[in-house]
């Protein structure tokens, strides 16, 4: 369990030490936050759908955690190339705890993102129907943060080359996102894209954000926590699994 804590608060602290990384993380969030809720606001309220602020802003903030998280993995490629993963991996303790510290320190810092993205929202005008809730969409911030740093785990484990790493994520994570749901509603698409929609575990994110910020659910709380709560396994296991592999 110590190790657990010191590789998680490593990369806490490594967060706090790199304000560029911060300010950088933000940017794309906060732009399709502004210049899709503000651009296509008129459009999607005059086709009588009501406030787009109000449904992008969390799918922004989804997105902000799912891109910081899933990035965490590039630091497993990192630090195998300047020696550091080398002298972790030769200690004496079990590979899964290593997976589980670096798992939670990314997960902490995609929710720090998230939060913090959650706030420029608010500016914005998002407004929670009822802060009762926001505990659960607390919950759901995690659970896909859990997903994504383990996704990133498994490819830092797979790869080698720093430089194929952010290539092959944004070929994964750009359709995660965008068929998410996140900056448009299902309603109405074809039978096969919302077929493809709801085997997306972004899907289920945003929608448990979405529902808990405006108690609006599409597929209900505990569909969404029990689908999310699985697939964080299943990753998390996936990841443990590379991650043991890896040859130091």
């Amino acid at each position: 369990m110590n190790v657990i804590y010191v590789l998680w608060l490593r990369q806490i602290k490594k967060y706090l030490r790199s304000r560029s990384r911060v300010i950088a993380s933000l940017a794309q969030p906060l732009l399709f936050l502004f210049a899709l809720g503000y651009g296509l606001g008129p459009t999607y309220q005059k086709a009588g759908n009501g406030d787009y602020i109000q449904f992008l802003a969390p799918g922004v903030v989804a997105m902000a955690i799912l891109f910081t998280s899933v990035f965490s993995g590039i630091e497993i490629i990192w630090d195998r190339q300047f020696g550091f993963l080398k002298e972790t991996l030769v200690a004496p303790v079990p590979r899964i705890q290593i997976v589980l510290g670096r798992t939670l320190g990314g997960a902490t810092v995609a929710m720090f993102q998230g939060f913090i993205v959650f706030l420029f929202c608010l500016i914005a005008g998002l407004r929670v129907e009822n802060f009762s809730h926001l505990p659960l969409a607390f919950v759901f911030m995690f659970l896909i943060a859990m997903i994504f740093t383990s996704l990133g785990t498994v490819f830092g484990s797979l790869l080698e080359d720093m430089q194929a790493f952010p290539l092959i994520m944004n070929f994964i994570v750009m359709p995660i996102f965008f068929l998410s749901g996140a900056l448009f509603p299902s309603d109405g698409l074809p039978s096969a894209l919302h077929t493809v929609m709801r085997l997306d575990p972004l899907t289920y994110g945003v929608d448990g954000l979405r529902g808990s910020l405006h108690h609006s659910f599409v597929f209900g709380a505990a569909t969404d926590v029990l689908f999310l709560a699985v697939i964080a396994i299943v990753i998390l296991s996936a990841g443990s699994y590379c991650f043991s592999k890896i040859q130091v």
